[in-house]
């Protein structure tokens, strides 16, 4: 899966002041990263707020970036949720032909074992004409996947092919690169660790704040990638507080704000979520002019 070496972004889903989905916004996103290096771009990600779209608003949001990028780079679609037979009838009944693989995020809320989340990601694998990223957030989820069952499923199953790994957790991560299969990937979903975890073996990060700083993030993977520890270290400290100003809130509330800073997108999410406050657009604003 050379696709999912370096770096991938979470688009953000774009929307107007009355809060419907601003198309013209997300074509302008796409073609920002094409133009500054990413290297994938994952469609409905959590990032995208999918729990808040419409089924329609879903199609509508996967065509107009399959369109506005042209085949120009590699997609990956987000596909996951905590009802398993819900996923994998997703699955099934979706057209994924304009995609390379499938995120899928471990199951929230239900808090299942360890076996449990090892069976949900077996319906999908058995279900799935694409390989696979397991999706590891339990900050999110509130429930981590342990090593070995990360380790479980990409032996068993060959079209689970990558981990995004957002544990934060940086031993963690080194145990699966430690025991995994050769061709097995481990990505980074954590911006502010995604290069140490690159240093030590990832193939590279699914980030936030690659897509609204995409050169400069996108370079410091590849000089990551090669070995260029110095390169790539004065890269991340360059961008080390951006990282902490989008997450100082809530995401994609903070890359948003980002977003409209360098006039993207406009900073408007959608209820539970509320924009970024005043003084973290301010921080951010001012560190955009800085940069």
């Amino acid at each position: 899966m050379k696709e999912l070496l370096g770096t991938g972004v979470a688009l953000v889903t774009p929307f107007n002041d009355d809060k419907s989905v601003d198309f013209k916004g997300l074509e302008r996103l796409v073609n920002f990263q094409i133009e500054n290096g990413v290297n994938y771009l994952v469609v409905l990600g959590t990032t995208g707020e999918p729990a808040t779209l419409t089924a329609e608003e879903k199609e509508q949001v996967k065509s107009t970036i399959i369109k506005a990028n042209n085949g120009r780079l590699p997609l990956v679609i987000g596909i996951g949720g905590n009802n398993t037979m819900n996923v994998v009838n997703e699955i099934k009944t979706s057209d994924l032909s304009a995609f390379c693989a499938i995120l899928s995020v471990s199951p929230y809320y239900n808090k299942p074992t360890q076996e449990g989340i090892y069976q949900h990601f077996k319906a999908i694998s058995e279900a799935s004409p694409l390989p696979i990223i397991v999706y590891n957030v339990p900050g999110r989820t509130g429930k981590n996947i342990e090593p070995k069952t990360v380790l479980r499923l990409a032996n068993d199953f060959k079209n689970i092919v990558a981990v995004k790994e957002a544990a934060g957790d940086i031993v963690q991560a080194m145990r699966i690169i430690q025991y995994k299969p050769k061709d097995f990937m481990v990505i980074s979903g954590d911006d502010m660790i995604a290069l140490p975890m690159v240093l030590a073996g990832g193939s590279g990060v699914i980030s936030v704040i690659g897509q609204g700083l995409p050169k400069d993030f996108s370079e410091m993977i590849q000089q990551g990638l090669i070995g260029n520890v110095e390169k790539a270290s004065e890269l991340h400290y360059k961008l080390m507080n951006s990282i902490d100003y989008i997450f100082e809130e809530c995401n994609p509330s903070g890359i948003k704000a980002l977003l409209n800073s360098i006039n993207i997108c406009s900073e408007n999410v959608r209820l539970p979520l509320v924009a970024a406050s005043y003084d973290l657009q301010q921080k951010i604003n001012n560190f955009v002019d800085n940069y």
